[in-house]
């Protein structure tokens, strides 16, 4: 296709082009291929940016904005998903750096390039991981976005007073010098509960999103809880947030009925403590059954999450 545009993963519905980045590395924007029914140009646009150890895949999201007059966009950070092969195949670890701030490359580059295409307002949602990340690059460009969306955002360790605590300080200095050294990974019940092949709702690349993860790293880590820090001190943010969590957090270790319809990841208290922080205009929404990443909950809080954003941002962002 033009423009740099080919068939996406997800099928002919979709497509996907590479972002050239500053310093070399890139990203991958992906879209609906055709324009909704009557060809008419949408004015708005909304760019979904996924979490850690994970990649644009719900392709049910993208189809709902669609449906509500955006044109819809996702991206695969560098490092992450359709980007993963041209990171490692540099000898890059997967969605391993040691500056957050980087990402901000990654979000520049997206926004212009939705912008190119005729959209003049946009609306960013990102999912944990990239919750904070978006939450620092919308602190960071004032004027750039018209609204945030943040689904589970994760905003600091969920893990004992003493990791958060002590361990991180312990984090902040092995991190600068042994980046690279593994210091944990992700708990696989959760993965397993989402994937169609263990017995979940949703199929998507293992390669990409493995049930184990990544292995978390020293220096990643390290600049991770200097985002939370950021965040705990506050942010000034300018346009209005939503953020959305389920009502209850379950564990975050081992499997357990409710893995998916509590958020067995986060603790959803630190997210409600830090969320007015943000900025100005914050809402916080709670979902009933909600999991981790709401848009893969089961139903009836599935519709839940996209009936609250739709409301919110109806009334937000009117006509």
């Amino acid at each position: 296709m033009t423009n740099g545009w080919h068939q996406d993963v997800l099928g002919p519905e979709w497509v996907a082009r590479t972002l050239d980045l500053p310093d070399g590395d890139t990203a991958t924007l992906v879209r609906k291929a055709t324009p909704p029914a009557g060809g008419e140009r949408r004015r708005r646009a909304v760019l979904y940016v996924h979490g850690f150890v994970d990649y644009f895949f719900q392709a049910h999201l993208g189809d709902a904005f669609e449906d509500h007059g955006y044109a819809f966009y996702a991206i695969d950070l560098r490092g992450y998903g359709r980007s993963l092969a041209h990171w490692t195949e540099a000898g890059k670890d997967p969605n391993m750096v040691d500056d957050l701030s980087v990402y901000a490359q990654d979000l520049d580059a997206a926004a212009a390039a939705i912008r190119a295409e005729g959209h003049d307002e946009l609306v960013v949602v990102g999912h944990s991981t990239g919750g904070l990340v978006t939450s620092l690059w919308a602190n960071a460009r004032p004027g750039r976005i018209a609204a945030l969306v943040l689904n589970s955002p994760w905003f600091d360790l969920n893990s004992s007073w003493f990791d958060r605590v002590v361990s991180t300080r312990v984090i902040d200095v092995v991190g600068r010098f042994a980046p690279r050294l593994k210091v944990g990974s992700l708990d696989d019940a959760y993965g397993q509960a989402l994937h169609a092949g263990t017995g979940g709702e949703w199929d998507y690349e293992l390669g990409w999103k493995p049930h184990e993860g990544f292995p978390v790293r020293a220096g990643w880590l390290r600049e991770i809880r200097r985002g939370h820090e950021q965040i705990a001190r506050g942010l000034h943010i300018e346009c209005p947030v939503l953020v959305l969590t389920s009502t209850r957090s379950g564990p975050n270790k081992g499997w357990h009925p409710e893995v998916i319809t509590t958020d067995s990841v986060l603790d959803v208290q630190h997210i409600k403590d830090r969320a007015p922080g943000l900025g100005d205009d914050v809402t916080l929404v709670e979902i009933e059954g909600g999991a981790h990443d709401l848009v893969l909950s089961p139903e009836p809080a599935r519709s839940a999450f996209l009936d609250e954003v739709f409301g919110w941002l109806d009334e937000r962002l009117p006509g």
